[in-house]
């Protein structure tokens, strides 16, 4: 007696733990010994089973069957002490695997009919512990367990123990099996709407959670959905309770897998889960959009509701939320909806990709992972890109390519795949490191994937002077637009420094830097005719040296050669320059006036003529003459065009060439303003860079049926160009004139 009393005290509990008097109680369980006797020595186990050592004791001692047996003792006390003891050891797996041995349903059901309250309470919650393994529920269902439950749920007197019974269900309608004979029986309809009348939070709470266990099996799912339990989950997210909406809505997420309930809260309860998304509660909110990154999913109606609901705002402030969840799942929404282009501008006109910024900075993994996806769905659009590159957003993305989580480096790569779509942005991850990290990764057998051979590709693709530096090979479907430029071969992880960047050196004997910039004649003589007008973006040149220092105003003359016209311009130029604060504009290259006139020349020569061939010999003969004429090969060292490059560098006082400007060309020269003239003419061709100043245009061309042979559509044959020693000859792919053109 005396021990059973003071066992409740810490101290004393410790002290006879340390006398290990477990045993010596145990032995006193014996149906010989007096009820005094059973009551305090229960008592006693009751308060030292609090502790795990003394779990552990009670178990290996054999004290499960001789506490089990004294739950039908005729004395409340020793009835309520056992129980109470049982409930703390089934705590632990291996006491509960031992309870179903020992049949211990049977007389906690019993006990459910105790007149005594607490007899009943800890009756439930033992029956909530153990019916979390599938055999225990089996068994339960057996004896009529589940009657016994919903008993309790229609009796109003019993209402005190209505969560413990929900609990209990709850862990037994996981089981395909027993939802089916509840429902032959009217037990679920009961049981919802049982829910749907009560107004005590614990019993509604309660009750989204069993029907959320309930959905984890797709049977369950569609006996839910014939029930209309969708109904009832909506209702009780309207219920003014923290904790009711958290579990509605982690059931709402659950049977989301079910289609029929998932188009059925995508016409009632999307607008109630996305007012939850402005709870103060972190909790409720990350549990609202959870759900909706599962109603959305593969759901276009769905993910309009959403819009209609006025979601939108309160998504993008989701991506700053406090629990990674809510983060994660805010970007899978937004992702869902941005498969349809009107949600996605709608999305985007609230800055989202400002605000992903911070998410792609997380060191969450998931959320890693979700928002980059998430920039990948936007990245389509320009504006997009644009907005992300100026909120500073690319820099998190390529630090993503060096994570070691498998999900986030794939997405990160299929982001920075799609970011890539415009040049600006392609120069930008160059520059960030984008390429080294995709190159590095590629090397790997086990991190390479798709995504990351696809981004860099197409990383290349759109910051073609890069590629051309790297690769040196340009293919036909990589067309040169203004502001390439030819730096020369790079040796793998060198960085390639900007054209505005390269324009800031000084002179140096290094290989000079040849570029391209052709504007529209249109905007030339826009120039010309309205100097006053011009805009800073027209006008900006790279070398500052460049500028004129002589204000005098030109006069304009028919008799004027062309050369002396450019130079004209450019003194306007330069006095429109000297007006503009350079601080306050971007920089731009120097536009090549020769470069445009060859264009539109080229075009009134080449475009008439009716084949591909003869455009392709036309042009390398315009080619050919622009840049020096044709050279006889064994005078090739004689044809100093490096002088001449070098007279143009020391003119300009810049390392960069615009192409116009070279008279005598080498091979690479001719090849590179051959491939730019033929992308801006539509010809196709590809450009390739060889050794010891070597370069080459390969063209594919379809050669004549033989004669007498009509109806014949042979393959077409690669060329080499002859730029050279005879403008306009045309080369088979690996004969002997082409490898002699190609190589020394």
């Amino acid at each position: 007696m005396v021990f059973g009393i003071m066992a409740s005290n810490h101290d004393v509990k410790k002290l006879l733990r340390e006398l290990d008097v477990t045993s010596s109680l145990l032995s006193h369980l014996v149906p010989e010994e007096d009820v005094i006797i059973h009551e305090f020595a229960t008592l006693c186990l009751a308060h030292m089973a609090v502790e795990y050592t003394t779990k552990v004791q009670i178990f290996e001692q054999g004290g499960l069957e001789p506490l089990i047996s004294l739950l039908g003792s005729p004395d409340p006390d020793v009835t309520k002490n056992s129980v109470e003891c049982i409930y703390l050891l089934v705590q632990e797996f291996q006491s509960r695997a031992a309870v179903c041995e020992l049949n211990v349903i049977p007389p906690l059901l019993d006990l459910l009919k105790s007149e005594y309250p607490v007899i009943q309470l800890l009756a439930l919650k033992t029956l909530e512990v153990i019916s979390k393994d599938r055999e225990m529920r089996i068994i339960l269902g057996e004896n009529e367990g589940l009657d016994c439950l919903l008993k309790i749920l229609e009796t109003n007197e019993f209402n005190d123990l209505h969560v413990e019974a929900l609990a209990v269900l709850g862990n037994c309608l996981e089981d395909v099996h027993t939802m089916q004979l509840i429902r032959q029986t009217g037990g679920l309809k009961k049981l919802l709407s049982f829910v749907g009348v009560s107004t005590v939070p614990d019993i509604q709470k309660n009750a989204a959670k069993a029907i959320a266990k309930a959905a984890s099996d797709s049977e369950n799912r569609k006996i839910l959905n014939e029930e209309d339990v969708e109904s009832c989950l909506i209702n009780l997210l309207e219920i003014d309770d923290d904790g009711v909406k958290v579990a509605a809505s982690q059931a709402i997420s659950a049977m989301c897998e079910n289609l029929a309930s998932k188009r059925a809260f995508g016409l009632q309860g999307i607008p109630q889960l996305v007012q939850l998304l402005s709870s103060d509660d972190e909790e409720v909110k990350e549990a609202a959009v959870i759900a909706l990154a599962n109603l959305t999913t593969a759901s276009p109606s769905n993910a309009s509701a959403v819009a209609e609901a006025e979601g939108i705002e309160p998504l993008v402030k989701s991506l700053n939320a406090e629990r990674h969840g809510a983060v994660a799942n805010a970007a899978t929404v937004l992702t869902n909806m941005a498969m349809q282009e009107p949600l996605r501008l709608s999305i985007q006109s609230h800055g989202v990709m400002s605000v992903l910024t911070e998410p792609l900075r997380s060191s969450s993994s998931q959320v890693q992972s979700r928002a980059a996806l998430t920039v990948a769905a936007f990245g389509c659009d320009a504006n997009a890109r644009s907005e992300l590159r100026n909120a500073g957003g690319l820099g998190p993305l390529v630090e993503l390519l060096h994570s070691k989580d498998k999900e986030v480096r794939r997405n990160a790569c299929w982001a920075v795949m799609v970011c890539a779509s415009d040049e600006l942005t392609a120069v930008e991850l160059c520059r960030l490191g984008a390429l080294d990290i995709l190159e590095e990764i590629n090397l790997s057998t086990g991190r390479r994937n798709n995504f990351s051979e696809a981004a860099l590709e197409r990383l290349l693709d759109n910051n073609l002077s890069q590629k051309y530096s790297q690769m040196g090979y340009l293919s036909s479907s990589n067309v040169i637009t203004d502001g390439f430029y030819d730096y020369g071969k790079i040796k793998p992880g060198v960085k390639l420094l900007s054209l505005e960047e390269l324009s800031m050196q000084e002179l140096t004997d290094r290989r000079a830097i040849i570029f391209i910039n052709a504007k529209p004649q249109e905007d030339v003589l826009a120039m010309e005719e309205k100097p006053q007008h011009i805009s800073s973006e027209q006008t900006t040149l790279s070398v500052p040296t460049s500028r004129k220092s002589s204000r005098e105003k030109v006069r304009k003359g028919k008799g004027k050669k062309e050369e002396e016209k450019m130079k004209e311009v450019v003194e306007i130029v330069s006095e429109v320059q000297d007006e503009v604060n350079l601080e306050d504009v971007q920089w731009q290259p120097p536009p090549d006036f020769m470069l445009m006139n060859y264009i539109n020349d080229a075009s009134k020569i080449i475009l008439p003529l009716t084949t591909t061939r003869e455009q392709v010999v036309a042009l390398a003969q315009f080619v050919a003459d622009k840049m020096g004429g044709a050279i006889e090969r064994d005078k090739l060292h004689d044809f100093s065009w490096e002088l001449h490059i070098s007279e143009i560098e020391f003119e300009l006082k810049s390392n960069i060439v615009p192409i116009g400007k070279v008279k005598k060309g080498t091979f690479y020269h001719r090849a590179l303003l051959f491939k730019v003239i033929a992308d801006r003419l539509g010809i196709g061709c590809s450009l390739v860079r060889g050794e010891y100043n070597r370069a080459w245009n390969e063209v594919k061309l379809v050669d004549d049926s033989p004669q007498g042979v009509t109806g014949l559509l042979l393959p077409p044959q690669e060329y080499i160009v002859d730029l050279m020693f005879v403008p306009g000859f045309l080369m088979k792919q690996e004969s002997v004139e082409a490898d002699q053109y190609k190589h020394i």
